[in-house]
């Protein structure tokens, strides 16, 4: 089985200013905690699992990671759109448990409990107004960290990434879901593609 789904990404975690998760160091939420709460929802634009059909579909990834990212113990959780039919979330289901293989196959080996699969309203937006939200659960805005260019600030080639490159900033809002809890801090955003022929030294990503 084949997959390869592409689109658009928000995201939002409990590190203060910038998430370490990237470069595998220790996470860092402002107040003393070490631990990274976080969640990622992504729009999928173009995509298919063999012969299923998954443009259009929305998802959200929730995690929990007790220390750097390799040291494994990963929690994850999973909110497909409600508006997507029963094939599309058990393509989309199968994609995110990793059996699909791809760069999702390779981080397998850190989750440590997957807390489930839910149904329920997944929103992103991005231009003017990026953000997301997961009906019940987390609603999220962003705003983009910029340079003295005025230009948004992006973090490229790092060890784990939902995209080579991507655009950080700061997220606000509130978040709770499979009873992971936090104040939004940091945010990112990008267009992602995750494929299961992925090419060869492509950024693993950070689910």
């Amino acid at each position: 089985m084949t997959y390869t789904i592409s689109g658009h990404y928000v995201a939002s975690c409990s590190c203060a200013v910038l998430c370490g998760c990237a470069v595998d160091a220790q996470p860092n939420d402002g107040k003393g905690g070490t631990e990274c709460r976080g969640f990622a929802a992504f729009h999928i634009v173009e995509g298919r699992l063999d012969d299923t059909d998954l443009a259009g579909v929305d998802f959200a990834f929730y995690n929990y990671f007790p220390s750097h990212l390799t040291s494994g113990d990963w929690k994850v959780g999973v909110v497909i759109d409600s508006g997507a039919s029963d094939t599309q979330a058990d393509a989309v289901g199968k994609i995110l448990s990793g059996s699909e293989g791809g760069p999702l196959g390779e981080l397998a080996q850190f989750v440590g409990e997957f807390l489930g699969t839910e149904r329920g309203e997944v929103k992103v937006t991005d231009g003017d107004d990026p953000g997301a939200t997961v009906a019940g659960r987390s609603t999220v805005s962003y705003e983009p960290l910029r340079g003295a260019d005025g230009t948004p600030t992006t973090v490229k080639n790092a060890m784990f990434g939902f995209a080579p490159e991507y655009e950080i900033g700061r997220t606000t809002g509130s978040s709770s879901a499979f009873g992971l809890t936090f104040e939004p801090a940091y945010g990112e955003q990008s267009d992602f593609v995750f494929s299961s022929a992925q090419e060869a030294g492509a950024p693993a990503g950070r689910m």
